[in-house]
């Protein structure tokens, strides 16, 4: 059995319901994210803060690729983080760490890398400005910021990515609409301001989403 397919069984076994298994095994099997993400974490020796965790797969994710340092997950979604605290219990997961709060009004004390993914769009501008204000802070500087987000941009990809963001928040998978996509020119003004150097790269894989990788690192 390739990798890839046993972790998505491993992982989408932990989840409760009828449709989290199936949507979890799904976005395991068909989304770059993980195993991209990964790849930038690697070689890290930090404590990863991930904002937005959701059920917390990521923090699974990186488990089952033996990466076992230690990770803190935030998410909005109470009814998410209490789900991914069983998942978490049920794997037998160590270093794990989920709690509820809102980005807006806090983030946990942390140092080291952090991530943000697939939420961007959930904040108006003056908050995603004062959401990166605060990420950066708990960069270490040997840390990064990793960032993937649908960028605003006249095309086709930029459409399907709203649409399915609009019908997530139909079927209630999401707490809101999405507010405001920023654009890559947004990503490098606010965060070349706070003395990071930025790459930001096309992060689709075969999906059919506008979404792309964020990557800041303090600059020397």
């Amino acid at each position: 059995m390739p990798e890839s397919e046993r972790i998505a069984n491993q992982i989408s076994s932990l989840c409760v319901g009828f449709i989290n298994p199936r949507y979890t095994r799904s976005k395991l099997l068909t989304d770059p994210l993980y195993d991209g993400v990964y790849r930038e974490l690697e070689l890290s020796k930090l404590p990863l803060l991930d904002i937005g965790c959701g059920l917390g797969i990521l923090a699974m994710y990186l488990r089952e690729r033996g990466w076992m340092n230690p990770v803190s997950g935030f998410d909005y979604d109470g009814e998410k983080i209490k789900r991914g605290e069983t998942m978490v219990s049920r794997g037998k997961y160590a270093d794990i760490s989920l709690e509820q709060g809102d980005a807006r009004t806090g983030l946990p004390d942390h140092h080291g890398d952090v991530t943000i993914l697939d939420i961007m769009q959930f904040f108006n501008e003056d908050e995603q400005t004062a959401l990166l204000a605060e990420a950066v802070k708990r960069v270490a500087p040997n840390g990064r910021l990793i960032i993937r987000s649908g960028l605003k941009e006249r095309n086709a990809r930029f459409f399907v990515t709203w649409l399915v963001d609009v019908f997530a928040k139909c079927m209630l998978w999401m707490k809101a609409a999405p507010i405001h996509y920023p654009t890559a020119e947004f990503f490098q003004r606010v965060l070349e301001s706070q003395g990071f150097k930025v790459e930001i790269r096309p992060f689709w894989g075969g999906t059919p989403f506008n979404n792309y990788m964020i990557l800041a690192s303090r600059l020397e």
